[in-house]
């Protein structure tokens, strides 16, 4: 039987166990953006990180952050692991599922193209961002072929977007980033 698993850094559960429900986007954000900037500081991955929140209540029910280059997986990105994570502490694919509350994903990053789609599908009622995928194009990323109205999109499925809360400071975590030599990885660089 063929099988992959995607393993969050080491100290990424005892950071998780540490947050406290959240109400408001910018203290969901601030969670988001301090997995992204440990996730840096850590040499563990990228400088992306998300967490799935309860909407109502703030409580988190998972977090994720970017371990595409750890774990050699290019769909180990940050929102995919907040998903995943989520779903299997929830019992479900479906984290709109009747008998849930509603979710929301928050991103410390708006999402890529492969994201974008883990957005649809996950069931989130909701999508907070910080950075704007121009910021994370800025320091050499390629977030993919995202439709241009992506937000009237998600809109139409009934999911709410919220943009740049704290951009500063996630933009600050790409910068970071781009500065120590973090790995920019992009599987078709310099490839026509």
């Amino acid at each position: 039987m063929s099988s992959f698993t995607i393993t969050m850094p080491d100290w990424h559960e005892e950071m998780e166990a540490s947050v406290a429900p959240c109400h408001g986007d910018r203290d969901r954000m601030a969670v988001a953006i301090a997995f992204s900037r440990r996730n840096v500081a850590e040499g563990t991955g990228g400088p992306f990180g998300a967490a799935i929140f309860e909407c109502e209540s703030g409580r988190l029910v998972a977090a994720g952050v970017n371990v595409v280059v750890p774990s050699s997986t290019a769909i180990a990105h940050a929102e995919a692991t907040a998903v995943a994570l989520a779903g299997q502490r929830l019992g479900t694919f479906d984290l709109g599922a009747p008998g849930l509350p509603a979710m929301e994903l928050v991103s410390s990053t708006a999402p890529c193209a492969m994201c974008l789609g883990v957005t649809v599908w996950s069931g989130v009622s909701r999508l907070v961002c910080g950075a704007r995928a121009v910021d994370a194009t800025a320091i050499g990323f390629d977030e993919g072929p995202r439709p241009g109205d992506w937000l009237e999109e998600l809109a139409r499925r009934n999911i709410d977007v919220v943009r740049d809360v704290m951009r500063p400071e996630a933009v600050a975590v790409l910068q970071d980033y781009a500065a120590i030599g973090g790995t920019i990885y992009n599987a078709r660089a310099g490839r026509a």
